[in-house]
């Protein structure tokens, strides 16, 4: 079989406005599995849409090697699509159904080409992903985010590509469907590009490519590998730095010196001048001959000393990474005890179907309490937290809030409106701050500038993450309850470590529904509950 990759050669790309994200980005990735990462915004899924074809160049060259298949962050398909649309089978299958019947127009033929196993390759792409038995006519909108994921993947597993692309492809799933990616990952023979900020899928890439302004440094081996190297090379970087500002002040301090030098020997010249009985024309010409001779090891020293802070400054440029966020959640302390919320046989429904039937949920979440909600993809963990956020009425049940605010973050990033920008949606959460408050306030999660006024359909997905992040803990009054639904998702790795850290330091409740479990073990969870069957339950 011929090699398969993908290259780019003196790559370049600007947005609309003119912001820059390429400039002459050459990489060549063959036949394994890459894994990509980068803070957000630095133009991880701008990338893969550009080998994919989704977008176009300002100038350069992208060369693809085989049949390629994409699975961006967000699918697009409406919720009204059925299960079969998202495979991209509906017409095949239709034409399969007519030829089954009898009917012999050439263009069913030509609709079915040499996909006559198609429903038995469908059922097997499926299966793949866990979603055994899914039937084809089944509405997307019934299916859970990580469902609908897993959907995504069995698509592109129906189009036998040679090149996979894969945009945070684990957002959402649960750990058996995790499993089953990771092992479609393992396994992969051709080319595969995976963006993501999940440690456990990084871990299985044969190389981890670190996208930069100054293009694609690659670090063979998984994560733990690359972190290492990293550490190492900024080690490196860091000692580097000291030297270079040591020698940055040893010139400074040497051009001083000689400065001083010079001037002494031109006033001692020039005292001496009547004594020697020197004509006054031969003391000038010496005079000006000593300050010459001072102003050019001034210059020669002066030179030393700008290369060396050129040099130190270019090292620190180097060295510093993208920003971090520096992140202090609103100073909220719940004492023991305090009941902020309790429901009791809590019922719901959803397309017809019974997320929680009789006799339905009890549930009291009592002081600081850090909770974590665990099931499988489906099971209605997102449908829960909805109810106790106030998002959807319960279809039966009670349900007792306390006097405490309580924060939720959905699982998706539609809970902003995607025409207005951050600093809008958080005018209107927290109307008592200031613009420069506000401002100061979206810097800390990195949304700075301009990027703070740009509408969230113009960020990318951690930038929009961050945006909504930010309006809802840090929306007036302060939660005393956080809601949280899958929220490491689209983050990057240094950003999410920001994240565990505030989460952490809150002093508030938490309820969090994540997939990802070195960021639960990092929330430090006093409480473990699991949905199974409809029931909720406490689990080990």
């Amino acid at each position: 079989m011929a090699e398969r990759f993908v290259r780019t050669t003196a790559l370049c790309f600007s947005w609309p406005d003119g912001s820059p994200v390429f400039a002459d980005l050459s990489l060549s990735l063959g036949p394994g599995r890459t894994g990509l990462v980068a803070p957000n915004g630095a133009g991880k899924s701008t990338l893969l849409r550009l080998i994919a074809g989704e977008l176009q160049p300002a100038s350069g060259r992208i060369e693809v090697r085989g049949a390629l298949a994409y699975l961006p962050q967000q699918a697009t398909l409406p919720g009204a699509a059925r299960v079969a649309d998202a495979l991209g089978v509906s017409a095949r299958l239709r034409a399969l159904d007519a030829i089954a019947a009898g009917a012999c127009d050439p263009a069913l033929f030509d609709a079915v080409g040499e996909d006559w196993d198609l429903a038995e390759r469908s059922a097997a792409a499926l299966a793949r992903m866990g979603l055994d038995g899914l039937p084809l006519q089944r509405r997307l909108d019934r299916l859970s985010g990580g469902e609908r994921t897993a959907l995504q993947l069995a698509a592109r597993l129906l189009q036998r590509p040679d090149v996979l692309l894969l945009d945070e492809p684990s957002n959402h799933l649960d750990r058996a469907a995790r499993e089953r990616l990771y092992r479609l990952i393992e396994d992969w023979p051709g080319c595969l590009v995976a963006a993501s900020h999940d440690r456990a899928l990084l871990e299985r890439m044969d190389r981890i490519g670190e996208l930069a302004p100054d293009g694609l440094r690659v670090h063979g081996g998984g994560y733990s590998f690359y972190r290492r190297a990293a550490q190492t090379e900024r080690a490196a970087a860091e000692q580097d730095l000291r030297q270079l500002r040591q020698q940055a002040k040893r010139e400074q301090r040497e051009r001083q010196q000689a400065l001083e030098r010079a001037q002494r020997r031109a006033g001692r010249a020039q005292r001496a001048a009547p004594d020697a009985g020197l004509p006054r024309i031969v003391a000038g010409n010496r005079a000006r001959a000593a300050q010459v001779s001072a102003a050019k090891a001034a210059a020669v020293h002066a030179a030393r000393s700008d290369t060396a802070r050129a040099r130190s400054s270019e090292a620190a440029q180097a060295l510093r990474d993208a920003p971090g966020l520096d992140l202090e959640l609103p100073d909220t302390q719940v004492p023991g005890g305090r009941l902020l919320l309790r429901a009791r046989g809590l019922q719901a429904r959803h397309d017809g179907v019974d997320a929680f039937a009789a006799p339905g949920l009890d549930l009291d979440i009592r002081g600081p309490e850090r909770i974590v909600l665990a099931g499988a993809n489906g099971a209605g963990k997102s449908t829960l937290l909805r109810l106790l956020g106030g998002e959807r009425a319960a279809d039966a049940g009670e349900l007792q809030r306390g006097e405490g605010r309580i924060a939720y973050l959905p699982q998706g990033l539609d809970l902003l409106d995607p025409a207005r920008s951050a600093a809008d949606h958080l005018r209107a959460a927290a109307p008592r701050l200031d613009e420069a408050a506000r401002a100061n306030l979206l810097a800390r999660w990195l949304l700075r500038g301009a990027r703070a006024q740009l509408p969230l359909a113009a960020l990318s997905g951690g930038e929009r993450l961050r945006a909504v992040l930010a309006c809802v803990l840090h929306a007036e009054p302060a939660p005393q309850l956080l809601l949280l639904d899958e929220p490491s998702n689209h983050l990057d790795l240094d950003a999410l470590g920001e994240l565990e850290r505030a989460l952490r330091a809150y002093r508030g409740a938490l309820v969090v529904v994540s997939h990802d479990e070195a960021f639960v073990a990092a929330l430090a969870p006093t409480r473990r509950l699991e949905l199974v069957g409809g029931r909720l339950r406490e689990a080990p």
